[in-house]
C-alpha cells in the first residue's frame, strides 16, 4: 500500500487501540501486593508475574509481528485483539496463580499487536511526517502504560483486583469491532516470503542495518531501568510509614503521563534529524531522575518530580528511535519493529525481576542505585555511538 497522508481521527483510533492494547501488560503493577495475598505468593518473587508477561511479549515480537510482512494486517489486527480479550478474562476468572501465570504470558504475547499497529501507520504515513505520527501514536502507547496503573489502582480499590482484568476484556472486544469497521479492506499482498525466513530474516536485519543495532541496545538499557523503577514502587508505597492505597499509588501513574507529551515533538525533530541529540539529552535526563527518586520516602512531591522527568526522557528516545529505524527499509517495518521491540521486552523483563530482588536484597535506595546505574550505562553506549560517527541526521526514505 502507497504511503498516505492519514487523517486525524484515524491517527487517534490507532493511539487509542495501542493504548488499551499495551495497558493489559502494565495493569499488574500496582497490584502486585494484592496478587501476592490472593494466590499466597512471596512479595520477593511476585515480579514474576510481570516478568512472564513481558517474556509473552518478547516471544510475540518475534513470531506474530513479522506476520504484519506476511499476511493481511486488518485481518491480523483484529484476530490478536479479539484472543486478545479471551486471555485477559482468564486473568480475570483465575482460580489460582497457574491460570493467572498462564493468562499474564498469553495477555503479553498478543499485546504485541499494539507494535503492528505501529508499524502499519508507519506504512500508511508518507516519509515527511512519519515520525509525526509515530509521536502521536506512541503517546497513546505510554499514556496506556501509565493510565494503566493508576485505573488499575482505583478499580482495585473498588471491586478488587480482578476487576480491571475483566473491565479490559470488555473494552477489547469493542475495539476489535471498532478497529474491523475502520481498518482498510483493500491491502494488497504483502511478501510472499516462506514464514520461517520471514522470522530468519529479523536477525538478519540486526546484522545488516547499524541503526537498528544501536537503537535496540538502547531500548533494552532505557527500559529496563523504567521498570527498575516502577514495578518495585508499590512495595514502598503501600508499606508503613507511607502506606498509601492501591488508588493513591496508581495516581504516579497521571505524573508519568506528563511525559507522553513529549512523544510528537521528539518525533518531529527525529523528521528533522536531531534523533541522535535528542536521544543524549533525554538519557542525561533519566540519569538525573534517579537523584529524587531516591527521597521517594522522604518525600512524595521529589518522586512525583522523579516520575515526570524519567519518563519524559524515556519516551523522547523511544519515539526518536522508532523514528530512525522506520526510515530504513519501508517494506520490512514490521520486521524491524519486531527485532527493536525484542530488546525493549528483554529490557523490561530483567528490569522487573532484577528491582524486585534487588528491593529485597537492598530496598529502595538499592532500586535506585541498580537504575541509576543502568541509565549510566545507557548514557555513555550513546556517547560511543556518536563518537564512532553514527549519523546524527535521520534520512528521509524513498518511498
Amino acid at each position: 500500500m502507497q504511503p498516505q497522508t492519514l487523517g486525524s481521527g484515524v491517527v487517534l483510533l490507532f493511539a487509542i487501540a495501542c493504548g488499551l492494547a499495551v495497558g493489559n501488560v502494565y495493569y499488574a503493577q500496582p497490584l502486585l501486593d494484592a496478587m501476592a495475598a490472593s494466590f499466597a505468593m512471596a512479595p520477593a518473587t511476585i515480579g514474576i508475574v510481570i516478568t512472564l508477561t513481558q517474556i509473552g511479549y518478547g516471544i510475540g515480537l518475534v513470531l506474530l509481528v513479522p506476520l504484519g510482512d506476511l499476511l493481511n494486517r486488518r485481518r491480523l489486527i483484529v484476530t490478536q485483539t479479539l484472543l486478545s480479550a479471551l486471555a485477559l478474562l482468564m486473568i480475570g476468572l483465575a482460580s489460582n496463580s497457574a491460570w493467572l501465570l498462564l493468562g499474564m504470558s498469553l495477555t503479553g504475547l498478543l499485546a504485541v499487536v499494539t507494535q503492528v499497529l505501529v508499524a502499519y501507520a508507519a506504512t500508511l504515513a508518507v516519509p515527511a511526517v512519519r515520525g509525526r505520527v509515530v509521536g502521536v501514536i506512541t503517546s497513546g502507547i505510554v499514556v496506556g502504560i501509565l493510565l494503566a496503573r493508576t485505573v488499575a489502582g482505583g478499580m482495585a480499590d473498588l471491586a478488587g483486583w480482578r476487576s480491571i482484568y475483566l473491565l479490559s476484556a470488555g473494552l477489547t472486544l469493542v475495539m476489535a469491532l471498532l478497529l474491523l469497521r475502520v481498518l482498510p479492506k483493500d491491502e494488497t499482498a504483502q511478501a510472499t516470503t516462506p514464514y520461517a525466513q520471514l522470522i530468519a530474516s529479523v536477525f538478519s536485519l540486526f546484522k545488516e542495518e547499524p541503526v537498528l543495532r544501536q537503537r535496540a541496545i538502547l531500548a533494552l538499557l532505557t527500559f529496563a531501568s523504567a521498570m527498575v523503577l516502577w514495578t518495585p514502587m508499590v512495595l514502598p508505597l503501600a508499606a508503613p510509614p507511607l502506606s498509601l492505597s492501591h488508588s493513591e499509588i496508581g495516581l504516579f501513574g497521571l505524573a508519568g503521563a506528563a511525559g507522553a507529551l513529549a512523544a510528537a515533538r521528539a518525533g518531529h525533530l527525529a523528521d528533522r534529524g536531531y534523533g541522535q541529540w535528542v536521544s543524549g539529552l533525554s538519557l542525561l535526563l533519566m540519569l538525573a531522575s534517579w537523584l529524587p527518586i531516591a527521597l521517594t520516602q522522604s518525600s512524595l512531591w521529589a518522586l512525583l518530580l522523579g516520575v515526570i522527568t524519567l519518563d519524559l526522557g524515556l519516551q523522547a528516545v523511544h519515539v526518536t528511535s522508532q523514528s530512525m529505524i522506520y526510515s530504513v527499509r519501508p517494506q520490512a517495518q514490521s520486521r524491524l519493529t519486531a527485532g527493536y521491540m525484542l530488546f525493549y521486552s528483554l529490557g523490561s523483563a530483567l528490569g522487573s525481576i532484577g528491582s524486585t530482588a534487588m528491593y529485597a536484597w537492598a530496598g529502595w535506595l538499592g532500586v535506585c542505585l541498580l537504575g541509576a546505574a543502568i541509565n549510566s550505562l545507557a548514557l555513555g553506549y550513546w556517547w560511543l555511538t556518536v563518537k564512532r560517527g553514527a549519523p546524527s541526521r535521520c534520512a528521509t526514505p524513498a518511498s
